[in-house]
């Protein structure tokens, strides 16, 4: 499944910082842009991950039904 987000980055200094707009929490920085945007993703993938296994846990004993959702924004 593949979704679509909007990384923001900017420079300061000599580095760069990278953040999703959509996803709280995914944010990295990088020497480069070209790192930042290689660590973004890592964040992304790192993030929802996270979130998945916390839901997971707060879920545990109790009825829920887990579906695939695609968004379009």
């Amino acid at each position: 499944m593949t979704h679509t987000f909007t990384a923001v980055f900017e420079q300061v200094g000599d580095a760069w910082i990278g953040y999703v707009e959509e996803l709280p929490g995914a944010n990295t920085q990088g020497a480069t842009l070209d790192e930042a945007r290689d660590n973004l993703h890592e964040a992304v993938e790192l993030v929802l991950e996270a979130n998945r296994e916390l839901a997971r846990r707060a879920t545990v004993g109790r009825s829920v039904i887990r579906e695939p959702l695609d968004v379009s924004a």
